[in-house]
């Protein structure tokens, strides 16, 4: 799984009481063709991202085909973790 291209925006919290930032994400993904997740229509993964000073997190997750269909998979542990670190290190280009 590579990450082909991804846009990410800050959640506004309109009233202020939310500690942190929280993040969205759509990261395009490049997958084999053999792999269970490929779709010819084009894969994505949605992420929602927590940060604050002492802990950054992912919340939320879903993969979406190119046609909007929600598929009902989970990323493997080594996978979280590589989409937590490539948050991290972008989330600071949506401020």
């Amino acid at each position: 799984m590579n990450i082909n291209h991804y846009t990410v925006e800050q959640i506004k919290d309109p009233t202020g009481i939310l500690s942190g930032l929280r993040y969205e994400f759509f990261l395009s993904l490049e997958v084999d063709e053999d792999d269970e997740l490929y779709s010819e229509a084009g894969i994505s993964l949605r992420v929602l991202f927590y940060k604050d000073e002492q802990v950054s997190r992912v919340l939320n997750y879903h993969f979406q085909t190119g046609t909007g269909e929600i598929l009902d998979f989970a990323l493997e542990e080594d996978e979280e973790s590589e989409i937590l670190q490539f948050c991290s290190e972008h989330a600071a280009s949506a401020e």
